[in-house]
């Protein structure tokens, strides 16, 4: 085992501590090319994934950048910044540390090139700029060691896909890189030691003592929840009692709307004054900052947040973590359970509180799931080719590159393992010259091929384009907002078809603050203070999260007991009703509820596909229907069910649910759909086919949806086969629309789908009817509506036999 410097064991020693047995593993398999470290949250293992590197470097590090550290947060690279430094300087070690993100200065980010530190700290879309650089094999040419920490969290999306690409970048540069994944919650450490390696070679994993198990419940109040809705408010008094009772409570809820209204419901019943703050990614950045800075000081007694704040940084001394609302993946759950007694062997304590009565049985599916220590996780399937497009134009900024040498070094990352030929040159070419219908552009033909067969910018200056544009993270179309008058304090971001439909005098929550609309100047939100008015919420943007399949598995399968001890006495008793008037889900069938409500046909589908999948099944279901002649008039949809309403009832939903004729649907559905543009918008950028920034100008969301749009009407109309429109409808099959999901319902299900006749709303189905977000379908119910109530008009008038044979 290589020995930590003398002067850094003195150190450990001085504070009484000593390695955890996978500390110790960590230097003893140091030279392993690739290795996962899967340690507890408080378990040390960011120390331990830099202890070898401490070791190596010593106490006379020679010059040069011997450690890359990756991280998904800036915050995060900030704080490790701060950790590393009391060590190395308490023990005199001589080794610089500087971190690299968007927000540190130009002046410093080029003296990092030529002069780099001993450890860098940096992210995904900073360290693939510091590939797109002529002089990249100068500023890695010490490079020994890459740490990609909250590896789980990168392996979810294409900026996880953009960092794999950029290490096999690294390691073309230096073939005998080591890579070291860490994270604390991955439900299968074989996937995420694939994506880690080196292609095809193998990455050894390293598993820690788990710990305890967290101390975790659902909060039990006084209230029942109420039957919809995801605010809790009835939670707010015993939330409150929590606060009062812990020293620093988190507060987490999905989406950054929610945690708005919550934190200002929670102000509003704070009649002790107990000092709290909110947190979210729309905030402006100085305000998350102070509330940070004010959390490692302990001066705040409860934070309300959302995902902003759920990975490893260590915010001060957070002893209970609350989770409002579902927590729809179990995986995610385990992570935020683990900001609370952030310390090795000290068991996280954390309370559930379900937003809705359907949310009750949720959450105690997911307790059970921790309880079992069942992660769940969505394959996410091949690397996405519009990131590959995006590194084919860095690898060209960097320097004329040989196309057999990139394609293999891109097959060496795990996601693009698979990739062919074919699709490799498919890309190149569409970089080239943007593709059949855009080749006489100018604009669009970035690369050429030389004589000597090496590819090259067409125009050297477009590097700095390219470098202005890196990067997968989409930027919603947001407008900042700022308090009126010159110089005025900026608050954050809200969503521009959010400023759109906002007049004069209209009010807002942001920031937890109810704010008066006074007008849009030079694109900004400009805004007062208005304590006294009921507020608009400000449609921010954020992922909406659909329940995990394994989660939506569980909660079918709790609704096979035969009675429910574990779940609160209201919610049993709903439960007991359903099986009573009609029956529950069953596990391999598909429960079809049909029933009359409010003079109109109701059915109910009860899918559990998650919330995307439900919704874009509920517009292929009243398709459908439409074709039957069965006149649907509208939906609505959860993460559980779709509730479709109409002139006429089902009587036979098996040929409703044909796979191939939903397929057909969701084809010509798409083809001109707002989700198919809003897709290739996010691809084209990616792609780079569309740029965000042009110089200093950033383009507003308005003017780059215009250009998207044109482009996209532009191709279907004459290069239908475009790389980009393909590479669009695996995105949106994916993502919004999620229909791998449909598929995996219709083949588990077959013909196996229960039609349930009732003469009422059934107890399950009741919720859906208060359900925001309807859907209405203008078709043949509207035209037959119509003409019943001509015909009624004209029997109540005496005219409906006047005239009938008259021409």
């Amino acid at each position: 085992m290589t020995a930590l410097p003398p002067s850094l064991e003195r150190w450990f020693d001085s504070r009484g501590w000593s390695l955890h047995p996978h500390q110790r593993a960590m230097l003893e398999r140091k030279d392993a090319p690739a290795l996962l470290l899967i340690a507890p949250t408080g378990g040390g293992k960011t120390l331990a994934g830099f202890l070898p590197t401490l070791a190596e470097l010593g106490e006379a590090p020679a010059p040069g950048l011997h450690t890359l550290y990756v991280s998904p947060l800036k915050a995060l690279a900030a704080d490790i910044k701060r950790n590393l430094r009391t060590p190395i300087e308490e023990a005199g070690l001589a080794i610089r540390v500087e971190d690299r993100t968007g927000d540190t200065p130009g002046s410093r980010k080029k003296r990092q090139r030529a002069d780099p530190p001993h450890i860098l700290l940096t992210t995904p879309e900073s360290l693939a700029l510091l590939t797109s650089y002529e002089d990249a094999g100068r500023t890695f040419a010490g490079l020994q060691r890459v740490i990609v920490d909250e590896i789980h969290a990168l392996a979810e999306s294409k900026r996880g896909d953009q960092l794999m690409l950029a290490l096999a970048r690294l390691q073309t540069l230096r073939p005998e890189l080591r890579r070291v994944g860490l994270s604390a919650t991955v439900e299968d450490p074989e996937a995420i030691a694939r994506l880690l390696a080196r292609h095809p070679d193998p990455c050894a994993i390293l598993e820690a003592d788990p710990g305890p198990d967290p101390d975790i419940s659902m909060l039990v109040t006084e209230d029942a929840p109420p039957w919809s809705g995801g605010g809790a408010a009835y939670a707010i008094p015993a939330v409150l009692d929590e606060v009062r009772r812990h020293k620093t409570t988190l507060i987490f809820h999905n989406t950054r709307a929610q945690a708005e209204i919550f934190f200002h419901k929670l102000w509003l019943a704070n009649e002790d004054a107990l000092p709290i703050g909110i947190h979210h990614g729309s905030l402006d950045r100085q305000q998350r900052e102070r509330v940070e800075a004010a959390m490692v000081r302990g001066d705040l007694r409860a934070i309300v947040c959302t995902g902003s704040l759920d990975l490893g940084i260590d915010w001060g001394d957070v002893d209970l973590v609350i989770q409002v609302g579902a927590p729809k993946n179990v995986k995610r759950l385990v992570q935020r359970i683990g900001r609370a007694n952030h310390r090795y062997n000290a068991p996280s304590k954390a309370l559930l509180v379900p937003a809705n009565r359907f949310e009750v049985v949720e959450c105690v599916a997911a307790l059970q799931a921790v309880r079992d220590r069942d992660l769940d996780g969505e394959s996410r399937g091949p690397g996405p080719r519009d990131v590959l497009c995006q590194h084919i134009l860095i690898a060209a900024a960097a320097g004329p590159f040989d196309a057999d040498m990139l394609y293999a070094e891109m097959i060496s990352a795990g996601a693009y393992a698979g990739l062919t030929r074919a699709a490799f040159d498919a890309c190149l070419e569409f970089c080239a010259t943007g593709g059949y219908a855009l080749r006489a552009y100018d604009q669009w033909q970035r690369i050429r091929q030389r004589a000597d067969g090496l590819w090259e910018l067409r125009d050297p200056r477009s590097a700095v384009r390219i470098r202005q544009n890196i990067g997968t993270i989409q930027d919603s179309d947001t407008l900042k907002v700022r308090w009126r008058g010159r110089g005025g304090a900026p608050l954050g971001e809200i969503e521009e078809g959010f400023a759109a439909s906002l007049t004069p005098g209209d009010t807002f929550l942001i920031g937890g603050q109810i704010v008066r609309y006074e007008g849009l100047r030079e694109l900004v939100v400009e805004v007062t203070r208005d304590a006294h008015r009921k507020p608009k919420i400000a449609t921010f943007a954020g992922t909406k999260f659909a329940t995990s399949t394994q989660l939506s598995a569980r909660i079918v399968e709790m609704f096979q007991q035969p009675d429910w001890p574990e779940l609160p006495a209201h919610t049993a008793d709903w439960l007991r009703l359903q099986r009573d008037v009609s029956r529950l889900p069953e596990p391999g069938r598909l429960l079809i509820e049909s029933f009359p409500h409010d003079g109109r046909e109701s059915l109910v589908a009860y899918g559990f596909a998650g919330r995307n999948a439900m919704q874009t099944l509920g517009l292929l279901l009243t398709k459908r229907m439409e074709e039957e002649g069965l006149a649907p008039m509208g939906f609505v949809s959860t993460d559980y069910a779709v509730l479709i309403w109409g002139l006429d009832a089902v009587t036979d939903p098996v040929p409703l649910f044909d796979l191939a004729r939903l397929e057909a649907g969701l084809d010509g559905w798409l083809q001109g759909n707002a989700v198919m543009k809003r897709t290739f918008r996010a691809s084209a950028t990616i792609a780079g086919l569309i740029e965000r920034q042009v110089g200093a100008q950033r383009k507003t969301g308005r003017q780059a949806t215009m250009s998207s749009d044109i482009l996209y009407d532009t191709l279907v109309k004459y290069d239908p086969d475009h790389l980009l429109l393909q590479i669009t409808r695996e995105e949106a099959m994916r993502g919004l629309v999620d229909f791998a999901r449909i598929r995996e319902m219709t083949e588990r299900v077959g013909d196996r789908i229960d039609l349930v006749r009732l003469d009422r709303v059934t107890p399950l189905a009741a919720p859906l009817f208060l359900e925001p977000g309807r859907i209405p379908i203008r078709g043949e119910a509207d035209e037959r509506l119509l003409e019943e109530e001509v015909t009624r008009l004209l029997d109540a008038s005496g005219l409906a036999t006047v005239g009938g044979g008259t021409g």
